[in-house]
């Protein structure tokens, strides 16, 4: 894990938190899968939606959410922020203090699956996929998942075609290279990718999630420490769901989208401001809720790949307190661009 930064003391407050003597401000490690998503935190401590709350934040940037359940569980971290993977469903599984608590990136996702430029003649249709090489970030990754929900239209199986695991960054390289045939791309480099020239869209998952929103990011926190913090952990997630109302204004193109844009290239999570201006931003839902039958249905494909032995209930899975509880405080977002025709972050 590299550090992003370290003992952030945020500046503004959260009257409608639960209020924490500055004398007893308490630390909390964050863990972040860094991506445009990250945004709602990194606005939360450029705003200062925590320092009144009596919280200050270290955050640890990782390479992928898979690889810090036990970090999670071992309470080196206390919140998680990441992609879903089978490494959660596993963790349930074996008993890790770790739960979801609130979403992080939903439909639309602005993924897209795309093909190498010289196959776009050929590979027209999922079925076509057949015994390809397709990247992904990773074998149990959500990504996977995606690329499994695509081919199924097209009768394919993951185990009809050859995954090769590759970050986002180098699959520009191989589709140039045509070391592979397709890959399942986040943004902004499923855009870049196109507007290159290296690649066509073959799909888009959200078409083929089902049942939709297909949530594919969340926040998670271990149980145990929550249980004995409750009242921090429910002003955490106030100041954090403050944040994110404010993205998903800005998502929709509101007056405080400069704003927004300004300190996501000031805290280096995008630094070419013509990207933020041209590409989708990820969506999420603004009161924080996990669609549920998404998660099941990710649950059900780990199990008949056999990357997961055992079926766990929703209400092990997720737990939805602190973000009723931040709603219930802050309100339901109430989008101010009504103008706005955009999908998602409603």
């Amino acid at each position: 894990m590299k550090s992003l930064a370290r003992a952030i003391a945020v500046t503004a407050a959260v009257a409608c938190a639960t209020p924490l003597a500055h004398a007893q401000e308490k630390v909390l490690r964050v863990g972040i899968a860094k991506a445009l998503a990250t945004a709602a935190t990194m606005i939360a401590v450029e705003k200062g939606y925590f320092r009144d709350a009596g919280i200050r934040i270290e955050i640890e940037e990782l390479d992928s959410a898979a690889n810090v359940m036990a970090l999670l569980a071992q309470g080196q971290l206390q919140v998680v922020e990441g992609g879903i993977s089978v490494g959660y469903f596993n963790g349930i599984e074996r008993g890790l203090p770790i739960t979801i608590v609130a979403d992080r990136v939903s439909t639309p996702l602005g993924h897209r699956l795309l093909v190498r430029k010289d196959l776009a003649g050929t590979i027209k249709s999922p079925a076509d996929l057949k015994g390809k090489i397709i990247a992904s970030n990773g074998p149990g990754a959500v990504t996977t998942y995606e690329v499994a929900k695509i081919l199924a239209a097209g009768k394919v199986g993951i185990k009809d075609v050859d995954i090769k695991v590759l970050s986002f960054v180098n699959m520009g390289v191989a589709l140039t290279n045509k070391a592979i045939d397709a890959a399942l791309v986040i943004q902004p480099w499923a855009s870049q990718y196109v507007d290159q020239g290296v690649a066509t869209v073959l799909a888009d998952p959200d078409d083929y999630a089902d049942p939709k929103p297909l949530t594919i990011a969340v926040n998670l926190v271990n149980t145990d420490w929550a249980a004995k913090n409750r009242d921090l952990v429910r002003a955490y997630f106030t100041a954090y769901q403050r944040a994110v109302h404010d993205y998903c204004q800005a998502y929709h193109g509101g007056k405080n989208r400069q704003e927004v844009i300004d300190i996501i290239v000031r805290t280096g999570l995008e630094t070419r401001k013509d990207v933020l201006d041209r590409y989708p931003w990820p969506s999420r839902n603004p009161n924080g809720r996990i669609n549920t039958p998404s998660l099941l249905d990710m649950q059900k494909y780990y199990l008949g790949e056999g990357l997961a032995q055992k079926e766990t209930p929703v209400e092990k899975l997720v737990d939805n307190e602190f973000v009723d509880y931040a709603t219930e405080k802050l309100g339901p977002f109430r989008l101010e661009n009504t103008e706005s025709k955009l999908e998602g972050c409603r």
